[in-house]
């Protein structure tokens, strides 16, 4: 047979340029098209929707979505049918916040119908780059039908699953003490609160006790709700305060009356022992007025402001009566003293500002009675890294109330309800349409209590993760098309990141299991935060945030790709460095190098009957690659192929065996021996392509449609790992240590011609080739040009 050297691959070094032709390609076959007709096992990934806020979009996300990408295909060549759908969620408050600020507008001043108009197009705006950003990443996903959680379609289905639950009485109205951001103005769910340790003063006030006219001092974070205090508490435990226990104390300023109480909750330890219960100052005044049947009083508006209950400091915003009450105190001569502290609060995690806790009518979905069962259903989901099953156990331990569900905001799904004028019993639509109560008449005539004709529509929103939360259940469109659901659903996989386990996670796991009595999915697999270089988290308040764009079209989208990989262990957090991305190019140049010069050598259809020594030996290692790389993608964890590949290609392959047959591929006058390294070789490499595809699409299909087949890469199955000469792994290290030691020695070995180091393949005497590797002889004497 002549294997003869040809021209080969023409392009001298691999342009990131030619990821667009390719893309293109893609789009035009359709490869990556789900058909719920085709026979094999479907594999639905439940997409995240990403959040168009504001731009940049973050580095972090780009390369969570690009090792989402990777699973889906990786599990296309494992040889399932997958459904890779593509979202934009575009409801809620980041969006308003987003619009107020980009035309300098406010949404509580101006009409609600042009307000939702500026929101749409504002998201128009941020959706067509985030869309570009993860088309230029390679991402075989739907484009071509992505969704919107803003459409009529998705909007209607939210509303349906809402009215379905109503009807099976898992939805209930009730006025009871919710977490409320006064910037937000809206109800936010505990799930929306994260808490941070912030300096503040613990203040020591003086309360006069009825019965013996003695002060006893309180100490307070929460001067400004003293006009809402309704008892006094002390540790029935605590010498200081027992006597004192069933007497009276009058609040400082107010001069009011309130009982001092015995109450565990005390604790001795902190500040003075002594603790004022108000409406509300934290969760434990909630469970302290229910326990103890106390009176509340409204002590702030939906502003954030003081009410009239508070007097002569009403009408203030916290901050205002805060500093007035302690001035007032200090006059009286009733502040004991000022205490600096660090005092943990919850905050907004959206708008980054304290959590107030305020007395508002919502509607709530009940979650407390789904505990347990939940519970139970996290022990069957898998989860990519298992360690992270934690956050949603720990999260489902801690639910202690129902879902408060709608939000005072406007850019999100109405709340489907139209509210009788004469009796105000709710009326809901039937599903299936999407409704606009506070725009619309209702699509009934009467009240379905009283009969009244005339309505008054709601005017709230869903709280957003409504929406989101049946992303699974809308890519499968249930209720929709019952051939499709049936085939699609429960989805295979929720690709995530692990800050919104006890939110999107958590929410879906709910509202799926109550809708349709099964999990939404199998598995779970959850990803890291992207860090900037020094560890930091990426926020763009910090101003570190990478745009990952300019990035992709300046070093491409492998690169970006395989630094991602090869830079993030599933669930672990990552550091984000430019210049490690770059760096990363430096791999792919030795890909495409290698590419090019097997490319010059004919491919042979089948093994031949005589395979050389070396030729085995990397076969071996070629099954130990395949191996650790099948087990990583089985895992999708992705950062045990993209090392384990690199490892293999540039300190094995490249480095040890190439160079060791090179001399045998280019000598035709053994023509065994040739065809034994040109076909291992090329086995290798192909092997290389087939298990970095996943990785790099790009350049993996351009080399594998130049050097092996017209057909795409990303049609073809994983390798199989077949070691039939396993017993040749254990000449590795020897081989290895034995070629660093040639190369070591040239290096030190001045040439008498020239007066410099001996180049790599000047040749060499006075080497012997050790016992142990006699099998390679003529191979290692070629390669370092040994003279014995």
């Amino acid at each position: 047979m002549n294997v003869t050297p040809g021209s080969g691959i023409e392009a001298k070094s691999w342009d990131p340029l030619l990821e667009e032709h390719i893309l293109r390609k893609w789009h035009n076959s359709k490869i990556y098209k789900f058909a719920v007709s085709d026979h094999k096992e479907k594999f639905v990934i439940d997409t995240p929707p990403p959040y168009p806020s504001g731009r940049p979009w973050h580095i972090g996300a780009a390369t969570h979505y690009s090792q989402i990408d990777m699973i889906a295909r990786t599990s296309r060549m494992n040889g399932y049918n997958v459904l890779f759908p593509v979202g934009i969620d575009r409801n809620g408050l980041p969006v308003e916040i987003y619009t107020e600020k980009k035309y300098k507008v406010s949404m509580r001043r101006m009409d609600r119908e042009k307000f939702l108009e500026l929101c749409a197009h504002a998201l128009d705006e941020l959706e067509a780059e985030m869309i570009q950003t993860m088309k230029a990443l390679g991402m075989s996903a739907e484009f071509d039908n992505y969704y919107r959680t803003d459409s009529k379609e998705y909007r209607a289905l939210t509303q349906g699953t809402f009215i379905a639950l109503w009807k099976e009485n898992l939805i209930y109205r009730a006025n009871r003490p919710n977490n409320y951001c006064p910037e937000c103005a809206t109800t936010i769910a505990d799930a929306e609160i994260i808490y941070e340790n912030i300096p503040t003063k613990l203040n020591y006030l003086k309360f006069k006790v009825t019965e013996t006219g003695k002060n006893i001092i309180v100490a307070t974070t929460r001067p400004e709700l003293l006009h809402a205090c309704q008892a006094v508490i002390v540790n029935p435990s605590d010498k200081r305060y027992v006597t004192v226990i069933g007497m009276h104390a009058i609040l400082p300023l107010f001069n009011r009356q309130v009982p001092i109480v015995g109450h565990n909750s005390a604790k001795p330890e902190f500040g003075s022992g002594v603790v004022m219960v108000c409406s509300y100052g934290d969760e434990n005044d909630v469970r302290l007025f229910r326990e103890l049947k106390l009176i509340e009083i409204v002590s702030l508006d939906t502003n954030g402001r003081t009410t009239p209950a508070a007097g002569d400091y009403a009408n203030l915003t916290i901050k205002q009566a805060r500093a007035r009450v302690i001035e007032d105190l200090k006059k009286t001569g009733l502040l004991d003293k000022e205490e600096n502290i660090m005092h943990r609060t919850p905050i907004c995690e959206r708008s980054k500002t304290p959590v107030e806790i305020i007395s508002l009518e919502d509607y709530y979905l009940k979650q407390l009675a789904y505990v347990s069962l939940l519970k139970e259903a996290a022990g069957k989901v898998r989860f990519h890294p298992s360690m992270h099953k934690q956050i949603l156990l720990n999260w489902l331990d801690s639910i202690a109330i129902d879902w408060p569900v709608t939000r005072r905001r406007f850019y999100g799904t109405e709340v489907p309800i139209w509210y009788c004028n004469d009796c105000e019993h709710p009326n809901l639509p039937e599903a299936g349409n999407y409704y606009k109560p506070w725009k619309e008449k209702p699509p009934f005539e009467k009240c379905t209590v009283c009969g009244c004709s005339e309505f008054t529509g709601e005017d709230r929103t869903f709280d957003t993760w409504m929406d989101s939360s049946i992303t699974p259940l809308f890519i499968a469109k249930y209720t929709y098309d019952p051939l499709y659901y049936r085939s699609t659903y429960p989805t295979t996989i929720r690709p995530q990141g692990k800050d919104i386990v006890r939110t999107w996670l958590y929410y879906t796991m709910l509202r799926c299991f109550q809708l349709t009595r099964q999990l939404p999915w199998s598995d779970v697999w959850i990803m890291g935060y992207g860090l900037d270089e020094q560890g930091e988290k990426m926020s763009k308040s910090k101003g570190n945030v990478i745009d990952p764009l300019p990035i992709i079209q300046k070093y491409g989208a492998d690169a970006f790709r395989f630094w991602g990989a090869s830079e993030s262990n599933l669930g672990y957090d990552f550091r984000c460095s430019e210049q490690k991305i770059a760096n990363t190019k430096n791999f792919l140049s030795k890909i495409w190098n290698l590419g090019r010069f097997l490319s010059t050598f004919p491919v042979l259809a089948q093994e031949p009957e005589y395979l050389a020594a070396t030729d085995k030996w990397i076969m071996s290692e070629l099954c130990k690659l395949i191996d650790r790389c099948l087990e990583g993608y089985a895992e999708f964890n992705f950062f045990v192929p993209a090392n384990s590949i690199r490892e293999f290609t540039w300190n094995i392959f490249a480095a040890h065996y190439i160079e060791m047959v090179k001399a045998r591929i280019y000598d035709s006058t053994d023509a065994t021996a040739q065809i034994s390294a040109v076909f291992t070789s090329h086995t290798c490499f192909s092997t290389i392509l087939l298990l970095l595809a996943p990785i790099c699409p790009f350049i993996t299909d351009e080399l594998w449609s130049k050097i092996y087949s017209p057909e795409t890469i990303h049609a073809q199955g994983m390798p199989k790992s077949v070691n039939n000469y396993s017993e040749m792994a254990k000449y590795t290290k020897s081989i290895m240590e034995f070629n660093s030691t040639v190369w070591n020695r040239k290096k030190r070995t001045i040439s008498q011609e020239t007066g410099k180091s001996l180049s790599l393949k000047d040749s060499i005497n006075n080497i012997d080739i050790p016992p142990d590797l006699a099998s390679f002889k003529q191979d290692l004497m070629k390669m370092h040009n040994l003279i014995l």
